[in-house]
Order: structure tokens, then C-alpha cells, then sequence
């Protein structure tokens, strides 16, 4: 490989990791912001609460217009466990 060939192959390899590196720093900020949230989805799910508000949904008792992903039984779970494994890949667990 020339020297000008190397140099540019070296540039283009500094824009990709910069640019994935400053996704990554952003991606992370989003998640610390979005922690407390987890937790409090986390609280909820399974609580009498949630329980009740899911028994709710089932008999009717809620408006249609409702948002209420929350009272899947997988939605918040399917999160939960996706929030578990991308933990252990950013300890290099995974």
C-alpha cells in the first residue's frame, strides 16, 4: 500500500470511529437520562397496581382511547430483558 493510499484508508477509518463514537457518547446519554424511567417501569410491572390496572383493561374498565402498551404482558419484560443483555455487553460480559 502507498503512503497516500494509507493515509487516506487511515482518514476514512477516523471519520467511521469518530462518528460511532460520538453516536455511542450520545446513545449514553439518552440511557442515563432514560434510568429512573426503567426503574420506575420496573417498580410497577407486577406490583398490585399493575396488576389491578391490568384487570381493568381486561374488563373494559378503561378508555379505548388509553395508551396502554404498559399493560402487555410483554412489553415492559421484553424491555427489561433487553435492558439485562445490553448491561452485560457494555461490562464485555457478553
Amino acid at each position: 500500500m502507498e503512503q497516500t493510499e494509507r493515509i487516506a484508508r487511515m482518514e476514512r477509518q477516523l471519520e467511521v470511529a469518530s462518528r460511532a463514537v460520538k453516536g455511542l457518547a450520545a446513545a449514553l446519554d439518552d440511557y442515563e437520562a432514560a434510568r429512573k424511567a426503567l426503574r420506575e417501569l420496573e417498580a410497577y410491572y407486577g406490583s398490585e397496581e399493575w396488576k389491578q390496572d391490568f384487570a381493568d383493561d381486561e374488563a373494559g374498565r378503561l378508555p379505548h382511547s388509553l395508551k396502554r402498551g404498559v399493560l402487555s404482558e410483554d412489553a415492559v419484560w421484553n424491555l427489561l430483558e433487553e435492558r439485562d443483555r445490553l448491561e452485560l455487553r457494555m461490562k464485555g460480559k457478553q
